[in-house]
């Protein structure tokens, strides 16, 4: 999906509501909170404050609404060293990293760009080295992908269309014959073709990767962020 967002692939992403609002939820998009009531006692359109609203309160998405930026997080590599430091909360010791990697006047490194780095290995050397580093640590000033929010929405995640999953990211696979198209399966282990017809099959793989095929078929509510990348 990073690649996908260099790329300019990838300009919707789908992110569940929290916490469940149940089966019975009827929201209204685009609501102001509390609702505006109109001389028929229908509801009226407002500012697009959240990006839904029920009987009882309106639900914002957690990351801003459009005009909003986002910042991504991604696999990294970084320079430094580990150290370990006393934990009270756990009353023992625990490895700590020490980011070094601007202070060496050295630049981040980036998983999705496949770079020749040569990794340390282990623990605890005096020595600072590259290492490997999972997304949820990147600091702001790693990151290297700014988006601009354009609109939230909210749906039923298997609802979306096959622009919708076109417009998730998905990986265009190569075709032998003509004028058709084929997508990547992302669980090939599920008994799918490595390659798949419709956007949407492409886009439940990949859905079903990262939170389980029973997510899918429960079919929760989903914030639909569309999003267009900016430069930092």
């Amino acid at each position: 999906m990073i690649r996908a967002l260099l790329g300019g692939t990838k300009s919707q992403t789908r992110r569940i509501v929290k916490p469940d609002p149940g089966p019975y939820w009827n929201p209204v998009v685009g609501l102001c909170n509390p609702a505006v009531i109109d001389n028929s006692g229908y509801d009226a359109p407002g500012p697009e404050i959240f990006g839904a609203s029920d009987e009882t309160a309106g639900r914002k998405f957690p990351h801003g609404g459009p005009a909003h930026c986002i910042w991504v997080r991604e696999t990294f590599f970084a320079y430094g060293r580990w150290e370990t430091r006393y934990t009270e909360k756990k009353q023992r010791d625990e490895w700590h990293f020490i980011d070094m990697t601007t202070e060496c006047g050295r630049a981040y490194q980036y998983d999705a760009d496949s770079p020749d780095v040569s990794l340390a290995t282990g623990r605890g050397g005096a020595l600072p080295g590259w290492y490997k580093r999972p997304a949820i640590f990147m600091p702001r000033a790693a990151s290297r992908i700014l988006l601009e929010i354009v609109s939230v929405r909210v749906e039923r995640l298997n609802d979306l269309s096959e622009a919708d999953a076109i417009a998730e990211g998905i990986e265009q696979m190569p075709c032998e014959v003509p004028d058709t198209k084929l997508w990547r399966n992302y669980r090939p282990e599920n008994g799918w073709t490595p390659r798949v017809c419709m956007p949407q099959n492409s886009f439940r793989s990949l859905w079903e990767s990262i939170n389980g095929e029973p997510n899918w078929l429960t079919n929760p509510w989903v914030w639909v962020v569309e999003f267009k990348r900016v430069a930092p």
